[in-house]
């Protein structure tokens, strides 16, 4: 079995005004610039990103000219609007039920920031960061989780790269239906699946620019949406297969995600699963796991540092079970 290590850190960058979120992002702007798109980088571009940044995300405008001065490039705006970033994709897992929220996150390890910070941009907020500023999974202080995975599809349009979205919501929003609400007024560039907890509530939400937020049939998302999945497809990302897997395990079933199909091995373009989130937002506590380690950060108690972690191939079952990945609940309470 081949392994490989990736180094998770944990930082805090208080209001982004102290020189703190300045110097971990100024050191990833090299490789950051390139997602910017060709329109982003022309002053029309930019103005129109500014506007549209401003028409649906007011109360972020004081925290965007703040993070950009504070970076001080000159496509430095444009970029951390996140409507004006090439599209990606993610292949992951996600399930909320009972005031928890888990997930699988898959990527190639070197196109993941791995950053869990804490910030006070609006409120308190705790997430593994991604893309400077944005956020692919978090929660904050009012017992709001919200996590991400990929809706699947090719469509793409005008509107926000999904991880600025994930922000906005944790920093504007108390209750999943308060963001549940502001979702259908926030265009998004490419099909998504959002899924979101609070204490009384676990919903998850299929976006994209050509179809309206649709409230999903349970609370938990793989990779496809409403539309019926291709063999293609099924062969390239185990999509039904994995949401089938996550909800009969539910959401407190940890040793579940780190073994087949739910943690993923290498696949041809490199992705692979490299962390497993597991949030309780009432208690404030978000709980990291990588197979025979987990890290654990909370409002009252976060910890910055660094972690380097070993990413294994896929076990199976019997061979996480002699290794001591799969010893129970108990192991990952």
């Amino acid at each position: 079995m081949r392994h490989q290590g990736k180094t998770f850190r944990a930082i805090e960058v208080g209001d982004g005004g102290d020189g703190r979120w300045a110097a971990y992002a100024r050191p990833l702007w090299p490789e950051m610039e390139g997602l910017l798109t060709a329109e982003g980088r022309t002053p029309q571009g930019a103005q129109r990103v500014r506007e549209l940044f401003g028409a649906h995300m007011p109360e972020l405008v004081p925290v965007l000219d703040r993070l950009a001065a504070q970076l001080d490039r000159p496509e430095a705006e444009a970029f951390l609007t996140h409507a004006a970033l090439r599209p990606f994709s993610q292949a992951c897992t996600q399930i909320g039920r009972n005031g928890t929220l888990l997930r699988n996150y898959d990527m190639p390890p070197d196109q993941c920031e791995g950053t869990i910070v804490s910030s006070h941009f609006l409120r308190p907020v705790i997430g593994m960061q991604d893309v400077l500023w944005g956020l692919l999974d978090g929660m904050n202080d009012a017992g709001l989780a919200v996590s991400v995975t990929w809706g699947g599809r090719s469509a793409c349009g005008r509107g926000f790269a999904v991880l600025i979205v994930v922000r906005y919501l944790l920093e504007t929003c108390d209750s999943v239906d308060e963001a549940v609400s502001r979702l259908r007024s926030l265009p998004v560039a490419v099909p998504q699946n959002l899924t979101l907890v609070d204490a009384g509530k676990a919903v998850t939400v299929f976006v994209g620019p050509d179809i309206p937020p649709t409230v999903a049939p349970d609370a938990c998302a793989a990779n496809h949406q409403h539309l019926p999945v291709t063999d293609e497809q099924e062969r390239a990302l185990r999509t039904q297969e994995r949401l089938r897997a996550v909800r009969a395990a539910g959401a407190d079933d940890v040793a579940a995600m780190l073994r087949p199909p739910l943690y993923r091995p290498v696949d041809e373009q490199g992705s692979r699963t490299l962390y497993t989130a597991r949030y309780r937002p009432v208690e404030g506590r978000v709980t990291y796991y990588w197979p025979g380690e987990s890290w654990q950060q909370s409002f009252g108690d976060f910890t910055p540092g660094s972690r380097t972690v070993t990413l294994a191939q896929a076990q199976t079952q019997a061979q996480a079970q002699s290794t001591g990945t799969d010893t129970g609940t108990d192991k990952y309470s």
